[in-house]
């Protein structure tokens, strides 16, 4: 089994190098530094980590006050209550006034499974997407959480940055570069795309593997812009064949959602998605959810296995003299 990393080691690292580089650099928490793994930061620049203390809505608001003062802030909280909490001052400080600000979400989707749904981020992507000129970002290893941020941090304008606690292999070699708003295919096949981003990408990879050995070949795509999105990625993959999306959000307005949207506005096909569907997930470690909602790689195989099934008989019971 390959080794696995907590990519909020990898984004403290890479948060350091560019405080290093750039004095413009600047955490802002809500008594979070431990969880958002800022020790080291906040001991070698102690000048530049502001703790507001619980009050999310004040962060952003801090964030955004630092942006206009020339000051290049990374705002570090819970996703769960970064976006819920302060989602007003996250539209109108940020979206609106299109502040440089980044807003780093930790311990995402179910990462907090055993402190229930009050903890479960699963509708951040949902909300941080619908807002106008907001950037979102969700790394699924620790190669990509670093190169995402650098890229992030170049970027001229607010992000969402959404990071998970759960450890994962990597999956990305560590020369790899991410671009905002391009997908990297990760694995090629003609039956099947498989669609994924953060902790699902490398369980995506897993079912491939699966579905190999059932005669299905299956690509597979990290998406790990969710917006802008890669529509020219989706558009190829729509080209191949049927499409399964999966994520660790709700299946209303994340991911899966994005995807359908260029789907059928360019090339439709058949689609299934994959996540916490449209309810709140009960109390338990990561692991059970996942699995409780078929998302172990084992439960992605079954989903694609119906999914192809589904669109042959589609294609064998249309006529094509119509």
């Amino acid at each position: 089994m390959s080794k696995l990393h907590d990519c909020r080691k990898a984004f403290a690292a890479a948060l350091m190098e560019l405080a290093e580089s750039d004095p413009r650099v600047v955490a802002v928490v809500n008594d979070s530094v431990g969880s958002s793994n800022l020790k080291e930061f906040k001991k070698r620049f102690p000048e530049r980590l502001i703790n507001v203390g619980i009050a999310e809505q004040n962060m952003v608001g801090v964030g955004a006050g630092l942006a206009n003062g020339g000051m290049l802030p990374f705002v570090c909280g819970a996703s769960c209550f970064l976006t819920g909490r302060s989602l007003e001052q996250v539209k109108v400080d940020l979206g609106y006034s299109r502040s440089n600000v980044k807003l780093c979400g930790m311990s995402s989707g179910v990462a907090y499974g055993e402190l229930g749904p009050t903890h479960h981020s699963i509708e951040d992507l949902a909300w941080t997407r619908a807002i106008a000129n907001m950037t979102v970002v969700v790394p699924a290893d620790s190669v990509e959480a670093a190169s995402a941020l650098r890229a992030v941090a170049a970027y001229d304008g607010p992000v969402f940055y959404r990071l998970s606690r759960m450890p994962v292999p990597d999956v990305h070699p560590a020369d790899y570069q991410f671009e905002i708003g391009r997908a990297a295919r990760l694995r090629n096949g003609s039956d099947v795309t498989l669609i994924a981003n953060g902790v699902l990408v490398c369980r995506a990879l897993e079912a491939a593997d699966l579905l190999e050995r059932d005669g299905v070949h299956a690509a597979v795509l990290n998406m790990s812009t969710v917006r802008p999105i890669d529509v020219e990625a989706i558009r190829e993959a729509a080209l191949r064949g049927p499409i399964i999306t999966m994520e660790e959000h709700t299946t209303m307005g994340g991911l899966g959602g994005a995807v359908a949207e260029v789907v059928v506005q360019s090339h439709p096909v058949r689609m299934k998605m994959l996540g916490f569907p449209g309810e709140f997930a009960p109390t338990g470690s990561p692991e059970f959810l996942l699995e409780h909602f078929g998302m172990t790689p084992a439960g992605i195989r079954d989903s694609v296995l119906k999914l192809v099934e589904e669109n042959a008989g589609v294609v064998c019971t249309t006529d094509p003299g119509r």
